[in-house]
């Protein structure tokens, strides 16, 4: 008891951890946002590598390229698909899929541009 006698009560601190709070809060804010934003440009990005995958299967076996498009268009329907021109059986055919993917999600979509993706397989033709 004879310790708090000689101290001076402590003023102003009850509050400072709320403003600290208030200060770091949108910051917090912020990151947890645009982690969501990479998590969701990740995804879009292994839809691309898949689309150009089975565009790329499709080109391999059938020689008409709209198959190709439509393989890859059915995981990304927004892509723009090019099928390189198709070689005799065993010479090896490209597709590219790019994608310009939407950065939506509110308060980091403005910060990002939108990016494009791209990607791009190689098989060999069949038959």
């Amino acid at each position: 008891m004879t310790e708090s006698l000689g101290r001076a009560p402590r003023r102003g601190e009850p509050g400072q951890a709320t403003v600290e709070f208030a200060l770091v809060l949108p910051l917090l804010v912020l990151a947890m946002l645009a982690l969501v934003q990479v998590a969701l440009l990740v995804r879009d990005h292994l839809a691309v590598v898949q689309a150009a995958r089975e565009a790329v299967r499709e080109a391999s076996v059938d020689p008409d390229p709209a198959r190709a498009t439509a393989a890859a268009r059915r995981i990304v329907p927004a892509a723009d698909v090019r099928v390189g021109a198709r070689p005799p059986a065993g010479g090896p055919v490209e597709v590219e899929v790019r994608y310009r993917a939407v950065t939506d999600v509110p308060l980091v979509g403005v910060l990002f541009p939108d990016p494009e993706l791209r990607a791009r397989a190689v098989m060999r033709a069949e038959r």
